[in-house]
C-alpha cells in the first residue's frame, strides 16, 4: 500500500483510487443485497407457513394483511384486486373477466418485485466488465510515463526499467481483483433472483387456483 502512495504518475494514482472506490462499491452492494435477501427469505418462509396453514379463505386473507415479504405483497395485491372486483368496478382497468383482471394484477406486482431485486445488478455488471479496462488504462499510461522518464535519463538498465513498469502493472492487477468479486456477485444474485421469481410465479399460480375455487370473492 505504501508503494501505491509513491507512484509518480498522478494518472496511475487516480486510476488506482478509482478501482479502490469501485471495489468498495461492489462489496457494499453485495453485502446490502445479501442482507435484504436474508430478510426477504425469512419473511417469505414465515408467511407461506401461516398462509397454507389457514383453514379458511377469509382467514388466509387476514393473515396476509399483517405479513411482510415478497410473497405476502403478491398475495396482498391479489386480495386487494379481488375486493375491488367484488365491488363491481366498471372502469377500464377492471374490464374483462375476473380471471384475466386478477392475473394481470398479479403479473404486474410480480414484475414490480423483480425490478426491486434487480437494483444493484447493473452496477455490479458494469464494474465487473469495465474494471479490467480501467486497470489496463492505468498500466498503459504508467508504462508510457516510465518510458518517457527512461528516455530523459538515457539509461535502460534493469534497475531503471523494472521499478516504474512494475508500479504500472499494479493497476492491471487491481483491476482484475476488482472485477472478479463483481462478476461472481452478479452471477450469484442473478441466479438467486431467477429462483425467487420462480417461487413467486408458483405462488401466483396457486393463488389463482384458490381464487377461482372461491369464485374470486373473499
Amino acid at each position: 500500500m505504501n508503494d501505491l502512495l509513491f507512484i509518480n504518475s498522478p494518472i496511475v494514482t487516480g486510476t488506482l483510487l478509482l478501482l479502490i472506490l469501485l471495489s468498495i462499491a461492489t462489496w457494499s452492494i453485495a453485502l446490502f443485497k445479501l442482507w435484504k435477501q436474508w430478510q426477504s427469505r425469512k419473511h417469505d418462509l414465515a408467511f407461506t407457513d401461516s398462509f397454507w396453514s389457514a383453514q379458511e379463505w377469509s382467514k388466509a386473507a387476514e393473515i396476509t394483511k399483517n405479513s411482510e415479504g415478497d410473497i405476502a405483497r403478491l398475495a396482498q395485491a391479489g386480495f386487494a384486486e379481488m375486493k375491488t372486483l367484488s365491488e363491481a368496478q366498471q372502469d377500464m382497468k377492471h374490464s374483462g373477466a375476473p380471471h384475466d383482471v386478477l392475473e394481470r394484477m398479479l403479473r404486474q406486482q410480480l414484475q414490480n418485485i423483480q425490478r426491486f431485486h434487480e437494483r444493484g445488478l447493473a452496477e455490479l455488471a458494469t464494474i465487473g466488465s469495465t474494471s479490467p479496462f480501467v486497470g489496463l488504462f492505468g498500466t498503459v499510461w504508467g508504462i508510457m510515463h516510465a518510458l518517457q522518464d527512461i528516455g530523459k535519463t538515457g539509461s535502460a538498465s534493469l534497475d531503471v526499467v523494472a521499478g516504474p513498469i512494475g508500479e504500472a502493472l499494479i493497476a492491471t492487477a487491481i483491476g482484475i481483483a476488482t472485477a472478479l468479486p463483481a462478476v461472481l456477485a452478479y452471477n450469484f444474485f442473478l441466479r438467486r433472483l431467477k429462483v425467487h421469481v420462480t417461487d413467486l410465479e408458483n405462488f401466483a399460480h396457486d393463488f389463482m387456483r384458490l381464487a377461482q375455487k372461491h369464485d374470486y370473492k373473499l
